[in-house]
C-alpha cells in the first residue's frame, strides 16, 4: 500500500447559526487551538443545525481538502469566506489528497484517534445561502469538490499541525469521486452494477447504502 499522508492545516468547529431568514446551519465554523477530543460522534465542542440530515457516527467529521479553495475562487470569486478554512463546514481542512485519491473504508490515525472514510458529502442548498449564490450547490454537485465524511474507529485527541497517516485501504476500487458520481450526480445511469455493489458494502454509511439500494432497483 502506498503510503499516504495528510496535513491537517486546521481542526474546526461552530454552533448552529441562522445564515439567512428561517435558514439554520452549523456550516460557519472556526479554528480551535491547542489539543481536541475526537469521539464517537465528533469533534468536542461542534454542534449540527438538523441532525436528521447531519452529524450521527457515519457522518461524524466532515474534511474538506483544502485544494479545492483555489478552485472555488474561479467560480465564486474573491469571496471573504474562502480566505480562510471552514467556508465550506469543514471540521478538518487537509492537505495532501483529494477526492479520486481518496477510497471508502480508508483508515487513518488522527492523533491518539482512529478515523475511516464513510461516504462523500453530499451537499444542499444550504450552500447557495451560505456563499449569495443560485450557483454554489450547482458546481459543488457537477465537480465532486465538496469533501467527504469519517467515523471514529478509536476516540482520542488531535491537534491542527498533525498528520493523517492512512494505515488501511479495503476498497482501492471505490474511490470518493466515484462513490460520489454514481449516488449523487446522476452517474448510477451508466453503472448499475456497481451501485448494486456499493449497496452491500457494510463499511458504507447507512444513509449512502439505502441511496444506493433503491437506485440498483
Amino acid at each position: 500500500m502506498t503510503e499516504l499522508l495528510l496535513d491537517v492545516d486546521a481542526i474546526l468547529t461552530g454552533k448552529p447559526a441562522f445564515i439567512a431568514p428561517g435558514v439554520l446551519s452549523a456550516m460557519g465554523k472556526t479554528p480551535v487551538s491547542g489539543s481536541v477530543r475526537v469521539g464517537w460522534l465528533g469533534i468536542e465542542g461542534d454542534a449540527v443545525a438538523d441532525p436528521m440530515v447531519h452529524g450521527g457516527p457515519d457522518k461524524a467529521i466532515h474534511v474538506f481538502p483544502q485544494e479545492h479553495y483555489h478552485w472555488w475562487r474561479m467560480p465564486l470569486g474573491k469571496h471573504a469566506l474562502l480566505e480562510n478554512p471552514g467556508a465550506f463546514g469543514e471540521n478538518l481542512a487537509t492537505r495532501g489528497a483529494i477526492e479520486g485519491m481518496l477510497c471508502l473504508g480508508d483508515r487513518f490515525t488522527l492523533g491518539s484517534a482512529i478515523v475511516e472514510i464513510s461516504q462523500g458529502r453530499q451537499p444542499c442548498a444550504k450552500l447557495n445561502y451560505r456563499f449569495g449564490t443560485d450557483e454554489a450547490l450547482a458546481r459543488a454537485v457537477q465537480t465532486g469538490r465538496i469533501g467527504f465524511y469519517l467515523r471514529v474507529i478509536h476516540e482520542g485527541e488531535a491537534q491542527a499541525g498533525d498528520l493523517m497517516v492512512l494505515t488501511e485501504r479495503p476498497h482501492p476500487e471505490w474511490s470518493v469521486a466515484r462513490m460520489f458520481d454514481l449516488l449523487v450526480a446522476g452517474g448510477y445511469r451508466r453503472d448499475p452494477a456497481g451501485v448494486a455493489e456499493l449497496a452491500g458494502l457494510k463499511v458504507l454509511a447507512e444513509a449512502w447504502r439505502g441511496r444506493a439500494e433503491k437506485l440498483a432497483r
